[in-house]
């Protein structure tokens, strides 16, 4: 899953932020290693998009009406045998 640079940036920046003025000119380097660090974390998360989460959900739905629509008839064919085996031949 991609995720949005702009986070990243966001973190690796308020990382960077705390680093004294005498040590700038590791910035750099620490953004990087940051940046990789947190890439590396979330993608063992196996996150998901919004997107596809809702695409997911829409799809569950839609499984979830078809399945009460046959459970509903079903029903009905069980109550139609159970009547016919009742009014016998």
């Amino acid at each position: 899953m991609a995720f949005d640079p702009k986070i990243f940036d966001e973190l690796t920046n308020k990382l960077a932020s705390v680093v004294p003025e005498s040590a700038r000119e590791l910035q750099e380097d620490l953004e990087k290693n940051a940046r990789a660090l947190l890439s590396n974390t979330l993608d063992k998360l196996d996150l998901v998009t919004r997107e596809e989460f809702d695409v997911q959900k829409a799809v569950l739905a839609r499984t979830r009406a078809k399945l009460e629509a046959l459970e509903k008839q079903v029903s009905e064919l069980e109550q139609a045998l159970s009547a016919a085996d009742a009014s016998g031949p």
